[in-house]
C-alpha cells in the first residue's frame, strides 16, 4: 500500500486533485474538471489511481458522486517512516499530512462534514459488535452505550463516572453489519468537569445544533473498509474543532483493537478520543 501512496502522490496532476479538495472537500467530478482546466477523462483516471491509493473516500449525494480527502493513508506513512528519516528530507510528506489534516479538510457543500475511511482486518460482525457493543467500546473510547439500537430508541452515553441521556440523543439509522447512525452526544456540566471544558466553552458548543455520526460497513476480500461520516455542523463550529483530531486516534485504536487484540497505550480512552 506504500507503494501505491507514494506513486499517487508523484503526479503533479493528483497533487493539484488534492489540493483542490483540501480548499473545497466534496466535490463532484464535474466541478473538480470546471475548476482544474482538466479534461473529464484526466481527472477520472487521476481519481481511479487516488481512490486506490485510498486518498480519497467517495460519497453518493443523489445521483452525484463526491468526493473527499482522506487522511488515513497520510498517517500511516507519516507514522511509518518519519521517524526513519531527517525532518528536512521528510519535510514535503510532513506538510502534505498537516494539510490533509488541517480545519480546511473534509468539507463539503452541506456544511463542515468530517469524513475519515480506514480498512480493518476483520469481519463486517466483528466490527458492529466493536461498534456497539460496550465490553468493546470501553476499551478503544472509554464510552459505554445504553441503547437497543433500534431506529428512533434514545442512547444513554456513559463515560467518565458520569451518564447522559437526551430525548434528542437518539439512534437514527441502524442496519446490522451494514450502517449504524445516530446524533451525538449532549454537552453536560458534568461531562465539561470530567474532560475540563470551562463553562463559557461548553455554553458555546450547546448552543449549535446537535451533529451526527455515521458508519457504513463494505466487507473486501479479507477487510472491511469502515467510513466515518460526522456532519451536520454550523459554520465556524466548535465541535467540528473538537473532534478534527479525535476521530482518527480513536478509529486507529478500534482497528488495533480488532487486529491485534490491544489498544497502543498512546491511543487508550482520554488519550484522543472524539469528545
Amino acid at each position: 500500500m506504500d507503494d501505491e501512496v507514494f506513486k499517487a502522490l508523484a503526479d503533479p496532476g493528483r497533487r493539484r486533485l488534492l489540493d483542490s479538495l483540501n480548499a473545497r472537500n466534496g466535490q463532484s467530478l464535474r466541478e473538480l474538471c470546471a475548476e482544474l482546466d482538466m479534461t473529464r477523462q484526466s481527472v477520472s483516471k487521476h481519481l481511479a489511481v487516488l481512490e486506490d491509493a485510498r486518498l480519497i473516500t467517495t460519497l453518493r449525494r443523489g445521483r452525484e458522486k463526491l468526493h473527499h480527502l482522506n487522511a488515513e493513508p497520510i498517517n500511516a506513512l507519516a507514522d511509518r517512516w518519519i521517524s526513519r528519516y531527517d525532518r528536512e528530507r521528510a519535510q514535503a510528506l510532513a506538510d502534505l499530512k498537516t494539510a490533509l489534516e488541517a480545519p480546511g479538510m473534509n468539507r463539503d457543500d452541506t456544511g463542515d462534514a468530517f469524513v475519515y475511511t480506514t480498512y480493518i482486518a476483520t469481519t463486517p460482525e466483528k466490527l458492529w459488535r466493536a461498534l456497539t457493543d460496550p465490553a468493546f467500546t470501553r476499551r478503544y473510547w472509554g464510552v459505554e452505550f445504553g441503547t437497543d439500537w433500534k431506529p428512533g430508541s434514545q442512547m444513554t452515553w456513559a463515560e467518565r463516572g458520569h451518564a447522559t441521556a437526551d430525548p434528542e440523543q437518539v439512534v437514527l439509522e441502524s442496519e446490522p453489519n451494514r450502517r449504524l447512525s445516530y446524533t451525538w452526544h449532549t454537552f453536560t456540566p458534568e461531562w465539561a468537569q470530567a474532560v475540563g471544558i470551562g463553562t463559557q466553552a461548553m455554553e458555546r458548543l450547546n448552543a449549535e445544533q446537535r451533529s451526527k455520526v455515521t458508519f457504513e460497513l463494505t466487507p473486501m476480500d479479507g477487510l472491511v473498509r469502515l467510513t466515518v461520516v460526522h456532519d451536520g455542523f454550523e459554520p465556524g463550529s466548535a465541535v467540528r474543532g473538537m473532534i478534527q483530531e479525535g476521530w482518527p486516534a480513536l478509529l486507529t485504536a478500534l482497528k488495533s483493537l480488532l487486529e491485534t487484540g490491544d489498544v497502543p497505550p498512546a491511543l487508550a480512552p482520554g488519550a484522543g478520543a472524539p469528545d
